[in-house]
């Protein structure tokens, strides 16, 4: 991936506690039923406008209908494409595993204020605080190699494991899709996935 982060406005800080410690922040991120009978993993951008109108359009169905009745077991991870995105990721992942999804939901319905912003990175800390994360826990995040490490490993294994080369793409039962499908086309691969794991 090659990605390095490097922004002239961050400081070195000291940690502050409000952020996640490693081990929850390098977590999977996952929503359902850990037993489901199909996982889904979605591999995504959080500056990937495809990535967020599935988020907006598509997957609240998919939640109501297949995550949260047990169906299928959902996995999040960060494809970061670009600067910005990786920072965003580190950010969301920096609030925590019980708060991760509910930044990732920040960001995307926010993506236009700071994926195009003269300064992203101020963007995201005005963002960051409808998450409650202060500048000072930003700051602490991004300071952060070793998560930083974790998401461009994340994102190489997706790519080599998975053949993920755009977001958003989702290994479905082991078959990988690209593209940010409408709720009706995604809803028939996950219903072919169910049947075949009867």
């Amino acid at each position: 991936m090659g990605l390095s982060l490097t922004f002239s406005a961050i400081q070195p800080v000291t940690a502050v506690a409000a952020i996640a410690e490693n081990d929850d922040a390098m977590t999977e991120m996952v929503l359902g039923d850990a037993d489901a009978r199909i996982t889904v993993i979605e591999y995504a951008s959080l500056g990937c406008p495809h990535c967020a109108n599935f988020h907006a359009n598509t997957f609240p169905d998919v939640k109501k209908d297949y995550i949260d009745t047990g169906k299928i077991k959902f996995v999040y991870r960060d494809f970061p494409l670009g600067t910005p995105a990786l920072a965003a990721s580190m950010i969301a992942r920096c609030a925590g595993s019980a708060k991760y999804f509910g930044m990732v939901d920040i960001f995307f319905k926010s993506q236009q204020q700071w994926s195009r912003a003269d300064n992203p990175l101020d963007a995201l800390k005005k963002v960051s605080r409808f998450g409650g994360m202060s500048e000072a826990d930003v700051d602490a995040c991004l300071q952060n190699q070793e998560l930083l490490n974790h998401i461009q490993e994340t994102a190489r294994k997706g790519g080599e494991d998975h053949k993920i080369n755009a977001t958003p793409s989702f290994v479905i039962d082991g078959e990988t899709i690209s593209g940010g499908l409408p709720y009706e086309d995604f809803k028939k691969l996950l219903d072919k996935a169910l049947n075949k794991s009867i």
